[in-house]
């Protein structure tokens, strides 16, 4: 099979087309014959290594130890390996695994779920890890409620444009924070406000919101705190910083500094399942939710789709076609 690749850490410059060889499925995994799959932060952080914590928590010291990129995917199975029960072949699937820029890849059972019928491939191949994390971040650690008064920083982001559509799904106000050109589609989403955060200051005590949900941002804790209700929630996903741990000293700041303030700080490592999908596919069948598209690239030209995700050049989800 043809396969996006790359033999050493790196951006769009190291990955190369080659021919390599078709995997097998294996008890509990799918082969899924690849239609669509998405580019996101997460697959270029297991792309390049970095931040470089990763490469000693086992994804591969000085190249990735999974020599095909990209996590996100929608698909037909192919073949079903033995105990891979409630899925046989000709199956439209979306979920997450290793590998998924090339023609096939195997998946486990658990992380897949039917393509909703309402969705595209590539609508489907964006939504797997955006759902994960929104999901967990509103409903799990935020505990949103109907009613309240929620901010989503990084509004218009693969995980922000989610989490808006959920959170006014689940019956909250939102405020979005995004730059100014991408203001419009964040509206779009349900957002009631958007702050564009080149011109304005979320945290200038002028509001106060129940519950923030801060995607891979660099806000410090003190500031967040200020857009805070006294026992309002914060919750950190991701985080962008240096290339050694990245975010990870906010996260583990706001999570010490919680046991001291009224206020509830949390972080959290996403749990990747098939349940969160089946959720999904109930919104999406209510027209609640819809993934927000940009180009497509062919898998042969897939370098230059990596290249425009890193360029930051789409206002929608980057996809890679086979």
């Amino acid at each position: 099979m043809k396969a996006l690749t790359q033999d050493r850490y790196g951006r769009a410059d190291v990955l190369e087309v080659r021919d390599i060889e078709r995997p097998t499925a294996g008890d509990r995994q799918l082969l899924v014959r690849l239609v669509a799959a998405g580019m996101d932060r997460g697959a270029w952080h297991f792309m390049t290594g970095e931040p470089y914590l990763m490469r000693l928590l086992g994804f591969g010291l000085r190249a990735p130890n999974v020599a095909v990129p990209g996590t996100n995917f929608a698909g037909v199975v192919e073949a079903v390996g033995r105990d891979a029960r409630g899925f046989k072949p000709g199956d439209e699937v979306y979920g997450v695994t290793r590998g998924t820029f090339a023609e096939y890849a195997v998946a486990p059972i658990d992380k897949v779920a039917p393509k909703p019928p309402q969705l595209s491939f590539e609508q489907a191949a964006v939504l797997p890890y955006p759902t994960f994390v929104a999901m967990q971040a509103l409903r799990d650690q935020g505990h949103v409620q109907p009613g309240q008064r929620v901010l989503v920083v990084g509004a218009s982001g693969a995980v922000g444009t989610i989490a808006v559509q959920l959170a006014v799904a689940f019956g909250a106000t939102v405020t979005g924070v995004c730059s100014g050109r991408h203001a419009d589609l964040v509206r779009s989403l349900g957002a009631t406000e958007v702050v564009d955060y080149t011109k304005g200051d979320f945290a200038d005590r002028s509001r106060r919101f129940d519950l923030i949900i801060d995607i891979g941002g660099r806000t410090p804790i003190s500031l967040l705190r200020h857009a805070l209700t006294r026992t309002g929630t914060l919750v950190i996903v991701g985080g962008e910083g240096d290339r050694w741990i990245g975010g990870t000293q906010r996260q583990l700041w706001a999570s010490v500094l919680s046991a001291f303030v009224p206020q509830n700080l949390r972080a959290f490592v996403v749990k990747e399942n098939a349940a969160e999908l089946l959720a999904m596919n109930e919104l999406v069948a209510a027209g609640r939710v819809t993934p927000i598209l940009g180009p497509a690239f062919p898998l042969t030209d897939g370098s230059a789709g990596i290249a425009a995700f890193e360029a930051g050049q789409s206002d929608g989800r980057i996809v890679i076609t086979t």
